[in-house]
């Protein structure tokens, strides 16, 4: 993204002299000589930095406070520039919010130079100590100039699911290269008038044409498939998914990571804020997601009209297969008082017809755990179905191999199994 320079300046000559200093390939200047459209200009796209001249008829001062106490996503970096060298100018003019303050005639390399270091200084506070990309203060301050631009534009959000999980699996080091390896794919597939920062510490926004976007995440998803598995261990990838330890010795099966990308572009609808854009790029997101491996989906203009998508319905059902008979009884009453829905059934038949979001299923005595045979054709009729399986025999990696999502050793105490039930859930319906 190109840095973004607003000089407020009266005088044609010297202000186009500025200008010529200090604009290039990364850095846009605009003048402006009047006090209430430059507000506007900045209200709107926000610049990196401010120039504003004495010969303007306001007080430089007064715009300054104006421009601290203004709530903005980034105050900018405000330079004053004056015919004043004294000292008790530049003091007032200091205490009033500027950030530097320039006496004239200015030595052009010289004031070319401290322009940059102001920028820079500002540009490097403001990045990712992980992947060197700038955070969510300046995507939004991007995606706020793209809406101003009133020019064709794709934004896209790309993020690693079950990054959380595998990095506390296999620690922060092994996460974070997991990241880095993400963002130089992703920075592999853009070019120079592209923006890539990062929104969340695991969340991507890249900012692009509505011709290349398609192109982008169909590379992006290609990619990051074609080197995950590089950060598994082999045990791992012969099972085919990494196991979190709970409490009291339970475990919990989880998926590898996939990345997910959702797209939007322009011609959608008109946009009216930065937030209104990540808000269309969070449901496309969590619609791409819903594959199991990784995905991608580009919003684009609706055909139908309103009404035409239903919105999905929380799901707290759940099934207990329990042979305690007082077990599955104080079971259902305790998760019926946390305004779960509970039932009690038997047969494969009865679950698939019910569609609950959650199998609690016991393997009794039996050594040989014949009761995982359910457990495998409950996964293979529905693989959305998540199911707790308790235990007294604490073969976890047999159970979690069946298909099961949560292994729960018993005896349990209670306030455990409603931790797995609430992840369960939760899972189930995101």
């Amino acid at each position: 993204m190109r840095t973004k320079t607003l000089i407020i300046d009266e005088r044609k000559e010297l202000s186009t002299k500025y200008k010529k200093i200090l604009e290039d390939s990364s850095n846009k200047v605009e003048i402006i000589k009047d006090i209430p459209i430059a507000l506007k200009f900045i209200q709107t796209n926000e610049p990196d930095l401010i120039i504003i001249s004495d010969s303007i008829k306001e007080n430089i001062c007064d715009f300054c406070e104006r421009i601290r106490f203004l709530t903005y996503n980034m105050r900018p970096i405000i330079v004053a520039m004056s015919k004043s060298a004294e000292p008790a100018d530049k003091i007032k003019v200091l205490e009033s919010g500027a950030d530097d303050f320039i006496s004239e005639p200015v030595n052009s390399d010289e004031f070319k130079i401290r322009i940059k270091a102001h920028i820079r200084r500002e540009y490097e506070t403001n990045l990712d100590v992980k992947t060197n990309l700038p955070t969510k203060k300046y995507c939004y301050k991007a995606i706020k100039r793209v809406l101003a631009s009133q020019t064709p534009w794709a934004c896209l959000v790309t993020g690693i699911d079950n990054f959380y999980r595998y990095k506390e699996t296999y620690t922060e080091l092994a996460s974070d290269k997991m990241l880095q390896t993400f963002a130089a794919i992703i920075n592999s597939a853009l070019d120079e008038n592209d923006y890539l920062g990062l929104l969340t510490d695991r969340d991507f926004l890249v900012i692009t044409t509505p011709i290349k976007a398609e192109k982008i995440a169909s590379f992006m998803t290609f990619a990051f498939e074609s080197v995950k598995n590089k950060f598994y261990s082999e045990h791992d990838l012969e099972r085919g998914y990494m196991m979190l330890n709970g409490d009291e010795l339970s475990e919990h099966r989880c998926n590898f990571v996939n990345a997910t990308t959702g797209g939007v572009t322009s011609d959608i609808k008109n946009f009216t804020s930065p937030e209104d854009v990540i808000q269309e790029l969070n449901q496309a997101y969590n619609l791409a997601k819903k594959k199991d491996t990784s995905n991608y989906l580009i919003e684009r203009p609706k055909i139908s009209g309103t009404g035409s998508v239903v919105a999905k319905e929380f799901n707290n059902k759940i099934v207990i297969k329990e042979q305690d008979d007082a077990l599955a009884l104080l079971l259902a009453t305790s998760l019926g008082l946390k305004g779960y829905s509970t039932v009690n059934f038997d047969k494969i038949e009865s679950i698939e017809s019910y569609a609950p979001a959650l199998v609690i299923l016991d393997t009794g005595d039996d050594k040989e755990m014949k009761e995982l045979e359910f457990c495998r054709k409950i996964k293979e009729s529905n693989p959305k179905i998540k199911i707790i399986t308790t235990s007294i025999y604490h073969s976890k990696e047999s159970i979690l191999n069946a298909g099961s999502d949560i292994y729960l050793p018993k005896p349990y105490n209670m306030n455990t199994l409603a931790k797995w039930v609430e992840l369960a859930i939760k899972e189930f319906n995101d």
